[in-house]
């Protein structure tokens, strides 16, 4: 049977809107591994390209809010763990910090040293993990996520020795921290610090200036600082769009005033510019934990744990740069030895917030590089 010749010419123009597209909408998670956590993002496309995005939370929610309600101050630092569980020192520090507020309590300098030098060792795991879960979610396979675990391993080895446990610690306490630095541990971290510099040129070479890395990463889910600070983002993400801000300079507490340290920022705020200020903040941790074990005065950091606390009435409010921004907690005390309220403001859920902004009108798989560059983690999302 002849084949019907079919001439373009011959369209009629009246019939045209037969060949318009239609919007796609694509359901991804909430197990997807891309999305960092139990996520489902709402994905409507034209193609190939993300017209809009609807991220859909609230799969991992486990009310920590309400839960602190009915546990004592104390009982609560466990739970604060659970949140960003990539940097669970952090926050342990973050909430034992707004209880000193509450209280007017003071903490000797040795615990306060102890906890400059553990938070930014827990702030290097969590930018270790970043760099190599983004990787991945760009198809480098398993190569840059087991060098970065390697390295965090070191960390996590020390944290195990510090106080037995390699994920959830537990380790600050209300008016100092849980134990003193096991003996050889300045020797320990200065080794890593040196081992780590090394490999950091590694990552320069297998990723960051990668001719495959930088084509996926730059001018890709570029954040203007203007929508960045319109959406509250903070920490690395806002860094990286120029705007030098990072509480341990602008409000310092603990004693982060003493040290010198540079605050790396971003000329774009593309993908590019959030993975490669990470790494430079890696190189800016060691410069203070070397300072600190420099200056570390003698003393006993740890403290008796009171299991009951009673802190007048009053309310408090207390910040601090995390990992992936600013953790704050907000604590209403009525007298008793429970709050009345806690709220917690994360860092991921504004980070969260912007990634419809960002992946508009780019491909589906620029999506992905765009959601792991911003380093959320859902389980200070969904509290």
């Amino acid at each position: 049977m002849p084949m019907t010749n079919f001439d373009i010419k011959n369209i009629d123009p009246e019939k045209e809107d037969n060949l318009s597209f239609e919007e796609l909408i694509v359901n991804m998670g909430p197990q997807h591994p891309s999305t960092h956590g139990v996520l489902y993002l709402e994905l409507t496309l034209d193609g190939e390209v993300v017209l809009d995005c609807r991220p859909h939370i609230g799969y991992l929610h486990r009310s920590c809010e309400k839960i602190a309600e009915n546990r004592t101050y104390v009982q609560f630092i466990p739970f604060t763990d659970r949140l960003d569980y990539l940097a669970s020192m952090n926050n342990n520090l973050g909430y034992v910090l707004t209880v000193e507020k509450l209280l007017n309590l003071q903490v000797n300098e040795r615990a306060q040293y102890i906890r400059v030098i553990i938070a930014e060792l827990n702030r290097v795991a969590s930018h270790l993990i970043s760099a190599g879960t983004l990787a991945q979610d760009l198809g480098a396979y398993a190569t840059p996520l087991f060098y970065c675990f390697r390295d965090r391993e070191k960390i996590v080895e020390l944290f195990d020795t510090l106080c037995g446990s390699r994920l959830t610690y537990n380790y600050m306490r209300i008016g100092g921290v849980k134990n003193d630095l096991p003996p050889g541990a300045d020797t320990s971290i200065k080794s890593f610090i040196k081992y780590e510099r090394e490999k950091l040129k590694e990552y320069d070479d297998l990723l960051t200036y990668n001719a495959i890395f930088l084509s996926r990463t730059k001018k890709v889910g570029i954040l203007k600082k203007e929508v960045a600070i319109n959406y509250s983002i903070t920490g690395p993400n806002l860094r990286a769009s120029g705007v030098p801000w990072d509480l341990r300079k602008e409000e310092p507490y603990l004693v982060y005033d003493r040290f010198n340290f540079d605050v790396p920022v971003g000329e774009a705020g593309d993908a590019w510019d959030r993975f490669k200020v990470r790494l430079e903040e890696i190189e800016q941790s060691f410069r203070i934990i070397e300072q600190a074990l420099g200056g570390i005065p003698e003393g006993n950091p740890t403290v008796k744990i009171n299991k009951v606390y009673k802190p007048a009435a009053g309310e408090v409010y207390l910040r601090t740069e995390n990992p992936k921004g600013e953790l704050g907690f907000y604590i209403v005390s009525d007298g008793t030895t429970k709050p009345y309220r806690n709220k917690i403001r994360s860092p991921s859920f504004s980070n969260l917030a912007v990634l419809p902004e960002l992946v508009r009108g780019v491909n589906i798989s620029d999506a992905v590089c765009v959601l792991g560059s911003l380093d959320i983690v859902m389980g200070e999302i969904d509290r």
